[in-house]
């Protein structure tokens, strides 16, 4: 009789703090979000909140480059982002509007 244990994987993850939304849908879920759910630690799995950052960022950064491309007399020296990480690994950026009442990470790009 072959009698094989299965070794489970466990995805690298990072605790982090999300509200947790009355629909109870992992990916309505970001850190303290406005929508009026309770807060609660989460662990969010590094693979899907690490690609998505990259190409979050790759994104930005041909915003970015495209922005410095206009030259002129107010060049783009630094930009300053807020995002919320959701329960899944997703990436929200914050608006202005959004911000109010709102803690997010922020990420600050600064030309060398």
């Amino acid at each position: 009789m072959d009698h094989t244990s299965e070794t489970e994987v466990v995805e690298p993850s990072l605790p982090f703090w999300v509200t947790v939304t009355e629909e109870g849908d992992d990916d309505s879920m970001g850190l303290f979000g406005n929508g009026g759910g309770e807060p609660a630690l989460r662990s969010v799995p590094l693979g899907p909140l690490r690609k998505n950052l990259a190409e979050t960022v790759d994104a930005l950064q041909q915003l970015f480059e495209d922005a410095a491309a206009r030259g002129g007399t107010l060049p783009l020296a630094e930009a300053q982002l807020s995002f919320q990480v959701t329960a899944s690994g997703g990436i929200q950026l914050l608006g202005t509007g959004q911000m109010q009442g709102t803690r997010g990470l922020t990420l600050v790009f600064k030309r060398a």
